[in-house]
């Protein structure tokens, strides 16, 4: 099949199927703590090489289990690790795309620069064009990029949006699909106005957006029930995701639950649970649950 028309009915089971994205994208730093959740300690590695190899073992384990499946999971979020590695003897994009009918979407971005305004913007991404040219050829369909917000202050939420915005031009000029996270930081002392400041942000940089392209957005989830319907329904954002953010499964869910529309893209709140030490069948059945509560939260 053709990439575009591969990209059409991706682009479609994204707009229009239920379900949520799996982030499966732990980083470099986030890794070691990853991996002790999943019970595997400090020392079963001895240098980065094999703490990769540890952390997509676990993957592949969450991916090939029969219960991760398209039928509940519209995409799930790589490493750069992950999408570079095999899964089954085929490349880890491609198994989620052929075998489980998973979007396959990218982190391309390098981590946080140093707070400044009361948010922290993403480091400069010189690699950003080879990383996309890559992606292009390992058929990955989008991508996903951290910025946050610690503090409601005006000055640094535009500046956050502005930048998300502008590599998101960079990645719809690839052909990639862009998945603009400005994380607002669940500790925010003013959350609910740090949310109003982004959603007028995001809003005004939607309202330039060229005709025929279109975004995703990944957002905590906010103080106010449906504060993002409008960018729900906005004709230039394909889909608004929800990040849990540091809130525990329970509470994510809950308040997905009050905000309709808004889908889950779950990185810790998925891997809650799931331990090495599990059978293959207690492994499944916790994923199974875990899966279904996020699938309902979603709905």
């Amino acid at each position: 099949m053709n990439s575009s028309s591969q990209k059409e009915l991706q682009q479609r089971k994204i707009k229009t199927q239920s379900g949520f994205l799996a982030a499966l994208d732990q980083s470099g730093g986030s890794t070691p703590k990853a991996l002790l959740a999943y019970g595997i300690k400090d020392g079963a590695w001895s240098n980065d090489e094999e703490m990769f190899a540890l952390v997509h073992q676990m993957r592949a384990r969450i991916i090939t289990s029969p219960i991760f499946s398209g039928d509940r999971i519209l995409g799930s979020i790589l490493f750069e690790g992950t999408m570079d590695r095999d899964i089954q003897g085929q490349p880890s994009a491609d198994y989620l795309w052929n075998v489980k009918r998973v979007v396959p979407f990218l982190k391309v971005d390098n981590g946080l620069a140093a707070a400044n305004d009361g948010v922290q913007l993403m480091k400069p991404m010189p690699g950003l064009p080879a990383l996309l040219a890559k992606a292009n050829a390992k058929n990955i369909f989008g991508t996903k990029m951290r910025s946050v917000i610690a503090q409601a202050n005006a000055a640094g939420v535009k500046a956050v949006v502005a930048q998300q915005f502008e590599v998101a031009a960079q990645i719809l000029a690839a052909g990639l699909m862009p998945i603009i996270e400005p994380e607002v930081d669940i500790h925010c002392p003013d959350k609910a106005k740090a949310e109003a400041l982004l959603k007028e942000a995001i809003n005004e940089k939607l309202a330039t957006l060229p005709a025929g392209q279109v975004v995703m957005l990944k957002l905590t989830l906010p103080e106010q029930d449906n504060f993002y319907a409008d960018l729900v329904k906005h004709p230039k954002v394909l889909k608004v995701v929800a990040l849990s953010g540091g809130y525990s499964r329970d509470e994510a869910d809950e308040r997905l639950r009050k905000n309709h529309g808004v889908v889950a893209s779950f990185s810790r709140a998925l891997l809650d649970g799931l331990s090495a030490q599990q059978s293959p069948a207690e492994f499944d059945a916790l994923l199974d649950s875990t899966i279904q509560s996020i699938y309902e939260a979603s709905l």
